[in-house]
């Protein structure tokens, strides 16, 4: 099968399409050709090698060659002990090697049947950055119905994400964008938009319950001004500058301000698993999330699309149609 693999760290020239093995499907795994898959920053930070991601994925060059999370795509064999699912299913999720023609999976971890209303090169694009949000907000951020929350960064893959999911559990949400998103960001439900170009939202008076901050823009002495006594920060990315540890850095710098405030500042990595994909099913099936796509490449074309992702300016999402397995126009 073809597949993109990279045998050193660095840009997005390291990256090849090569003939690999197809994957032998276990008792309990399902083998699934994919359709369509979407990038993310973790494979930004896998791909240029991040020092302290190369303590598990090896220190010289990647022990695994193979990228890609996101994957939506159709069940081609299953394992004698599979219940769940059976070949023809189409179904979503979240599986490491996704840039790749087919994947296997365990029935049981991240993978679930795909939104019906949805094509695959949508549903592609749900899982790393709709589970970021769900949780962050949900979990993370305890998120009440009629709390008000800020959302910093609320164009990109999870934070359009955010904004619509904030909407459906009943939040007043605000979000923060530049110029030229300030109308896709208002689409999406929110509330109230903030161009950050023309305005410091950390100075506009209003106060939140709760700040997902996708972003990572500002300090914490800025941020906590427009922080409820009893308000949740909850950090979700941060500046790629850092070579060392990329935006942990920024992670680092807000825990240590934020020692002695009143507010509870939390960072955390989603968990890709299959009662939130249902979860978002639901919530996609049900007409309250949309996925939001700012370009689609070939596999092939993989380098071109993390050389977008990597420029940091991407509406939403950026989705990979895989080769010869049949295209469906975007609506």
């Amino acid at each position: 099968m073809k597949a993109i693999v990279y045998e050193k760290y660095g840009l997005p020239d390291v990256l090849e399409r090569k003939e690999i093995d197809k994957p032998v499907v276990a008792e309990d795994e399902v083998l699934v050709r994919i359709r369509a898959s979407s990038v993310n920053p973790v494979d930004w930070y896998g791909m240029i090698g991040l020092y302290i991601a190369r303590m598990g994925g090896g220190l010289r060059k990647p022990k695994d060659t193979r990228l890609g999370v996101d994957f939506a795509g159709v069940v081609e064999a299953v394992g004698g002990n599979v219940k769940q699912f059976r070949p023809g299913d189409e179904v979503y999720g979240g599986r490491s090697g996704a840039f790749a023609e087919y994947i296997s999976i365990h029935e049981q971890r991240g993978i679930a049947p795909k939104p019906a209303n949805l094509t695959f090169e949508q549903a592609a694009a749900v899982p790393v950055a709709a589970l970021t949000a769900l949780q962050g907000l949900r979990d993370h951020g305890q998120l009440q119905p009629g709390q008000k929350v800020l959302i910093n960064g609320a164009s990109g893959g999870v934070g359009t994400f955010a904004v619509q999911i904030a909407r459906a559990f009943g939040a007043e949400v605000t979000g923060v964008c530049s110029t030229g998103n300030v109308d896709l960001v208002r689409s999406l439900g929110a509330d109230h938009v903030i161009d950050y170009t023309r305005e410091d939202f950390t100075r506009s008076g209003r106060r939140y319950d709760l700040f997902l901050d996708i972003a990572g823009s500002r300090s914490w002495s800025e941020c906590k001004r427009v922080l409820n006594p009893r308000a949740i920060f909850v950090i979700v990315g941060g500046p790629k500058a850092n070579r060392w540890i990329g935006p942990l850095s920024h992670v680092i710098k807000l825990r240590l301000a934020a020692l002695r405030a009143s507010q509870k500042v939390v960072f955390f990595i989603a968990n890709l698993n299959k009662e939130d994909l249902v979860v978002m099913q639901e919530l996609l099936e049900a007409g309250k999330v949309t996925p939001v796509i700012d370009k689609r490449y070939e596999l092939s074309e993989l380098p071109e699309a993390m050389r977008y992702l990597g420029e940091g300016h991407a509406r939403g999402k950026v989705v990979i149609t895989v080769e010869n397995q049949g295209k469906q126009d975007l609506p």
